[in-house]
């Protein structure tokens, strides 16, 4: 891929930083300090590599502002509070340069439902289907092997990437991007067993509300409710392999990393972090601004502001101290064993005499 700016779009995206030193050329490209070359940008965002920046050969360094030290020749040192947030702006510069928004327009081989109401605006790629009664806003984006069923909603500015599936009276807010192959609203997980042991079916007939400014990452599945709504905050991102049961309440600006999964019913507060590979049972409270460390096992109602990690969750610090204290144990029942060796000899010898 071909990027090729210079300064001055840099600055037009990052104003108020500080420079020091002299840029020559054009930049190419993005790289890590230690694999940087002439043309690149680099990033500095966290200690561990202030070490490398003085043998980094990029052209442009994003800096933070308490980082001493004097660029090389042909170099330039940009100054900012927050490094990786300046990059993601480069970054989606650039990104808006090798991807633009398709023009608008409907591919011959898509299908659209005659009652589906499409903004001129919308872009629809080839083999996607948008079902009876649905409405797209302005400028939608909906990618080659889309399904959309049955009066379904999406805002304006959304884009909905290749193979992904949106079932029936599900909506969609503004701005939301969802990653190949997710699917929205499909059959909640919800069976009654009978005394023969056999089990069947119970209908799932509520829907799926995701919010305004929603990511939700490649091959997440989010179940519509039994009744009513599953709903997804606004600003919240998912990540990729995801699984949220029906009637599951996730609040605004949540952080939901890889391979978790979230039972039905379970109510996730505003600005929770959830990390990768851990599990939450169904019919719980994760209060607000709760930080759940990955490969955790969440079985109880977590307060606001908890931080935990482990199976049971516990609280962090007292995880780490557990953690610790397991790498003695083989040591402790050594000791242990050796003890009550000694007791019984002196026990026997008290015996004889």
């Amino acid at each position: 891929m071909n990027i090729n700016f210079d300064l001055v779009d840099i600055q037009k995206l990052i104003p108020e930083a500080r420079l020091k030193g002299r840029l020559t050329g054009k930049l190419k490209g993005l790289a890590a300090l230690s694999d940087a070359k002439e043309g690149d940008i680099a990033f500095l965002s966290n200690t561990k590599y202030t070490s490398q920046v003085p043998q980094c050969n990029a052209s442009l360094i994003l800096l933070p502002q308490d980082y001493s030290g004097e660029p090389k020749e042909g170099q330039l040192y940009m100054y900012i509070d927050k490094p990786s947030w300046a990059l993601a702006k480069i970054c989606r510069y650039i990104e808006d340069q090798l991807s633009p928004r398709p023009a608008p327009g409907i591919h011959p081989t898509a299908f659209i439902d005659k009652s589906a109401k499409i903004d001129p605006s919308v872009s629809i790629g080839p083999f996607a289907y948008i079902g009876a009664g649905s409405i797209l806003g302005p400028r939608v984006v909906i990618d080659s092997h889309v399904h959309i069923g049955k009066e379904v909603s999406i805002g304006e500015d959304t884009c909905i990437m290749p193979h992904v599936t949106v079932h029936d009276y599900c909506k969609v807010g503004k701005r939301v991007r969802l990653h190949a192959k997710v699917v929205i609203g499909s059959d909640g997980f919800g069976f009654s067993t009978l005394k023969d042991g056999t089990h069947h079916r119970e209908p799932q007939i509520g829907t799926v509300i995701l919010e305004d400014d929603v990511d939700i990452g490649a091959g997440t599945t989010i179940d519509k409710a039994r009744f009513s709504v599953t709903q997804i905050g606004e600003g919240t991102k998912i990540d990729n392999l995801v699984q949220i049961g029906h009637n599951a309440q996730i609040g605004k600006h949540c952080l939901i990393v890889a391979q978790v999964g979230i039972s039905g019913s379970t109510v996730v507060e505003d600005n929770v972090i959830i990390g990768g590979h851990s599990g939450i049972a169904g019919h719980l409270r994760i209060g607000k601004g709760v930080m759940i460390g990955a490969m955790s096992g969440v079985s109880k109602d977590l307060e606001p502001g908890s931080y935990v990690r482990g199976i049971p969750v516990l609280p962090y610090m007292l995880a780490q101290r557990i953690d610790v204290l397991k790498k003695r144990l083989p040591e402790l029942f050594k000791r242990v064993d050796n003890l009550e060796k000694q007791i019984e000899a002196e026990a026997e010898l008290k015996g004889t005499n």
